[in-house]
This record gives structure tokens, C-alpha cells and sequence, in this order.
């Protein structure tokens, strides 16, 4: 007699891991691993989170052109000698994330703090344009 192992089929999950796939493939980040990012906006900043684990400051490199916010790094792969894996599930490798900021952010008083494996950026927005018009 064989035996057949059943499983639920979840048409939501097998739809999120094939879009989550179709954005890798369509992303200009570059190939590697994709840290986890939270990115939210305030009245005042944009503050961007993003979990590297077992990376040093030296290895992270932070650039701003234009409205784009990019993080980039590479998190090499731990290898002992004489050792064989079973399983790799954790990204290794270079990666590359940005982030199109929609309105004018002040540059020079962006601030990037990491603790505990955590990368977070404060972008603030710049300020509105204003000036008094002189009336002829």
C-alpha cells in the first residue's frame, strides 16, 4: 500500500511567492539577497529601516542622487574548511535597494544609525521654498 501525503493548497501564497519572484526579476537592485526594509513617512522625514545581519558598518554604503535614497552592501559567505552545508537559507552576497523618495528631502542633514544588525536612515523632507516678493 503507498501512502500519498496531502497538503492544503493556498492559491494566496503560491500568487504572493510568484509576484515576490516577478518583482526580483523586474528589480534594478542587484542580484544577491534583499535585506528586509520598512520604509515610512512622517509629517517632517522619511526614515527607512533595513535588517542586515551580520554586517559591519564598512560593509554598507549609503547614496542619495537625485530623489533616489540607495543601500548598498555585501555580506560575504561564512565558509569553514572541510565543511559541507545541508541547508542555506540565509542571503549572502552583494545587494543593492533603493528607494525613490516623492518629494525634495535636505541632504545634507540625512542621519544613518546601526545597531544590533538594524540600518536605520532619517531623511528629512526639506523645508518649502519661500520667499518674500517685492512688489513694483
Amino acid at each position: 500500500m503507498r501512502v500519498v501525503a496531502f497538503s492544503r493548497w493556498d492559491p494566496l501564497h503560491d500568487l504572493l511567492a510568484l509576484h515576490e519572484r516577478m518583482n526580483r526579476l523586474g528589480s534594478e537592485d542587484a542580484p544577491g539577497w534583499t535585506p528586509a526594509v520598512d520604509l515610512y513617512e512622517t509629517g517632517d522625514r522619511f526614515v527607512l529601516s533595513i535588517e542586515l545581519p551580520g554586517l559591519v558598518r564598512d560593509q554598507i554604503k549609503i547614496e542619495l542622487q537625485h530623489d533616489t535614497l540607495t543601500v548598498r552592501g555585501d555580506r560575504p559567505v561564512a565558509r569553514e574548511e572541510g565543511a559541507q552545508f545541508h541547508r542555506v537559507e540565509r542571503g549572502h552576497g552583494p545587494f543593492s535597494r533603493s528607494f525613490p523618495l516623492p518629494q525634495p528631502v535636505d541632504a545634507d542633514a540625512i542621519a544613518a544609525e546601526f545597531r544590533d544588525g538594524v540600518l536605520t536612515i532619517v531623511v528629512p523632507k526639506a523645508a518649502p521654498a519661500s520667499r518674500r516678493i517685492q512688489v513694483d
